[in-house]
């Protein structure tokens, strides 16, 4: 999506949006097991609380992490590339993936929740489900973005064309051009040193939290119309990203760790999944002060998982790793597909007599093992990974493939032209 050059890599910030995304197959890979039914595809016979806490917060930041990351990369490729060839790549990587993803997931997706419902009633009727999950493109444009899981490429398109345009409006005024990133990047540093900075973040988060149509953040899959709170949220961490790479060394000092910045988190997580008892508790005499307390817990949890988390993969990632990248590079794909693997696992799954724990590691583990085979076999090498991750790369897994290509050891060396002194 926003990958940087070879020679620019940042293997750490590489590894935390493979993280980000990966996160995102286990937090769907999880939603059979909640004890209570949220109108997912199936519900398993195994369910547990400690789904429905693991769900609230892996749901909080893994997208704002990636959106981060996202803007960060961007402003690189942006700078790197010039606004024409910067735009042609968005296209072909975001815009591109996005509709045609979606005319192909869509339906696999409808198919999934068709064959769930029916596997819950004890028959499924698997050439059915695909055959009624594919008739729903004639239906079209009813229905269309509903329930895909792809919206994040919609709204990472939104806040990319919306920071582009205030930067063309900005670059039209010398004074204010300056005048505003002046402003940006005083507050940036300020924010990155500030003890406080993420106490004065989760103010304006809240905010937008308490206008969501649930406790905590909302999923944008129903309309193409935008939920502005959500893009709000999404925009902000698209934002500082993208300011974070104007001045690089600040996004050390913002993710710094530190003893305090722990226990903020570890009390900010607490704190939210005991307000989070009352959200069902509308006739709580205390319902909107809770509400906001709720808001507030959660915009902190959510600012203070991001940046340990970066700052965690900082510590321990910060060095070039064939593994990181070669995941790296997968994890656009793996997320791209992971959906309808997942729910007819979790189908599979839905009546074995198994622990819920097994159950997820299983379906989590399979999705992923199974979707970078075909990643090596069918995307890296070919068209497909020149469109994800911006050029084609050898295969890892299955590399003896790669090797009816001549071997550059074994071709003949070249001989020096003579240069006559004529």
């Amino acid at each position: 999506m926003n990958a940087p050059t070879e020679n620019n890599r940042l293997d750490y910030l590489d590894a935390v949006r493979a993280f980000a995304l990966l996160l995102g197959i286990v937090f769907h890979a999880s939603l059979s097991f909640l004890p209570i039914f949220i109108g997912w595809a199936v519900m398993d016979i195994s369910t547990s609380s400690r789904v429905t806490i693991f769900m609230m917060i892996s749901h909080s930041f893994r997208m704002e992490l990636f959106f981060l990351i996202a803007g960060f990369f961007s402003h690189m490729a942006f700078h790197r590339k010039g606004t024409a060839a910067f735009l042609k790549s968005r296209l072909s990587r975001i815009a591109g993936p996005f509709l045609i993803g979606w005319l192909i997931l869509y339906p696999l997706i409808i198919a999934s929740w068709i064959m769930g419902g029916e596997s819950m009633q004890g028959e499924v009727n698997i050439l059915s489900g695909l055959k009624l999950g594919f008739q729903t493109l004639g239906n079209a444009p009813t229905g269309w973005f509903t329930g895909s899981h792809l919206w994040f490429l919609y709204y990472l398109l939104l806040v990319t064309a919306i920071t582009l345009s205030v930067r063309f409006i900005l670059t039209r005024n010398a004074k204010l051009h300056y005048a505003t990133t002046n402003i940006l990047d005083r507050s940036v540093a300020w924010l990155s040193r500030s003890k406080v900075a993420l106490i004065v973040l989760s103010v304006p988060t809240a905010t937008c939290l308490w206008h969501m149509n649930h406790w905590g953040m909302d999923t944008p899959d129903r309309s193409l119309a935008p939920h502005f709170p959500v893009l709000a949220v999404y925009g902000g961490f698209f934002l500082l990203g993208w300011i974070l790479h104007r001045q690089k060394p600040l996004l050390a000092q913002f993710s710094k760790l530190s003893v305090g910045r722990f226990v903020l988190c570890v009390a900010a997580t607490f704190a939210t999944i005991k307000f989070s008892e009352y959200q069902s508790d509308a006739g709580h005499p205390q319902y909107a002060l809770i509400k906001g307390s709720f808001a507030f817990t959660y915009a902190v949890m959510m600012w203070t998982l991001v940046t340990l988390t970066i700052g965690l993969f900082k510590r321990y990632l910060d060095k070039p790793s064939k593994i990181v990248r070669y995941v790296a590079d997968a994890s656009y794909w793996l997320y791209l597909i992971h959906l309808p693997i997942v729910i007819w696992l979790q189908i599979a799954f839905a009546e074995l007599s198994l622990h819920w724990s097994i159950k997820l590691f299983s379906i989590s583990a399979i999705t992923i093992g199974f979707s970078l085979v075909l990643y090596d076999l069918f995307v890296r090498s070919t068209f497909l990974g020149k469109v994800l991750n911006g050029r084609k790369r050898n295969r890892v897994l299955f590399s003896f493939l790669d090797r009816s290509a001549p071997d550059s050891s074994t071709l003949p060396i070249p001989q020096p032209k003579t240069i006559s002194n004529t």
